[in-house]
């Protein structure tokens, strides 16, 4: 006497089992991951303080270095605390080039050291990844600019109102986190984080110094005043100088916000392309 046996058919693979997209996680779930992530790199800064060292004592040096050896010879002998109403608000937009510049590093060293390896095997939505790296870069850069105001202030800063104020802080961390993006692009893309670092020096070097966040461009050759109209970073500069100053802002404010939609328009989706194919 044969006996039968059956096979039940394999049950299907539930939706939690698949791998999670973007597009199948809803706001409140996108919101949830991002505030995980920041705890998480939150407590990477707590446990590694170090990790908050350029933005503490660069505002301070370059304050002081920049008022001290070039404030009397653009603004005359004894003159330096009007340049210090010249300069503070320049190296606002400074400071949040030169912190957007980590996020680069930090996402090459997070590849580097296998952290993307437990993401990729996590239902999260990779963008949540990117964009809380963002807003942390963004509390260091709040941190660094606070820094420099108070430093400006021991020096002689004085701002028109406490709202043009706030509205420079604003506009110098809408136009950082747009840079933000394109140095994530570059840590996607390049192969080690110092070649990252070397990159972004090529790159910021010019538009610093090319910019009039040092000296009016007025005192520039005729072939730099073209590349200086054009800088972006003249730009944010000017309009957060008019703000705290309270002087003629013209179109710098629209052109900076011009600036930091189109700038993240291009790199935010290459990033995140480029991040879901790496992980």
């Amino acid at each position: 006497m044969s006996t039968v046996t059956t096979t039940k058919p394999a049950a299907p693979r539930t939706a939690a089992a698949a791998p999670a997209e973007d597009g199948r996680i809803g706001l409140r779930g996108n919101l949830r991951h991002i505030g995980a992530l920041v705890r998480r790199n939150a407590l990477q800064i707590k446990q590694d303080p170090e990790s908050m060292f350029d933005a503490v004592f660069m505002p301070i040096i370059f304050t002081l270095l920049f008022v001290f050896v070039f404030g009397g010879a653009i603004s005359g002998k004894g003159n330096q605390e009007q340049y210090v109403n010249y300069v503070v608000p320049g190296l606002m937009a400074m400071m949040g080039m030169n912190i957007a510049m980590g996020v680069g590093t930090g996402v090459n060293d997070d590849f580097k050291k296998g952290v993307m390896d437990r993401f990729r095997s996590m239902p999260i939505a990779r963008s949540s990844v990117l964009i809380a790296k963002i807003v942390v870069e963004l509390g260091r850069m709040m941190v660094a600019i606070a820094i420099l105001l108070a430093v400006g202030f021991m020096l002689g800063l004085s701002v028109h109102s406490v709202v043009d104020l706030i509205l420079a802080i604003g506009l110098s961390a809408v136009f950082g986190a747009s840079l933000m993006w394109i140095f994530i692009l570059l840590g996607l893309t390049m192969k080690t984080a110092q070649a990252v670092q070397g990159m972004a020096m090529l790159v910021l070097m010019p538009l610093q110094f090319g910019s009039s966040i040092f000296a009016p461009p007025t005192t520039m050759p005729g072939w730099l005043q073209a590349f200086t109209d054009y800088n972006p970073l003249s730009n944010l500069a000017d309009a957060a100088r008019g703000l705290m100053n309270g002087t003629a802002l013209g179109h710098s404010v629209w052109i900076t916000l011009a600036w930091s939609v189109a700038i993240t328009a291009v790199a935010m989706p290459l990033a995140v392309r480029k991040f879901r194919q790496k992980t």
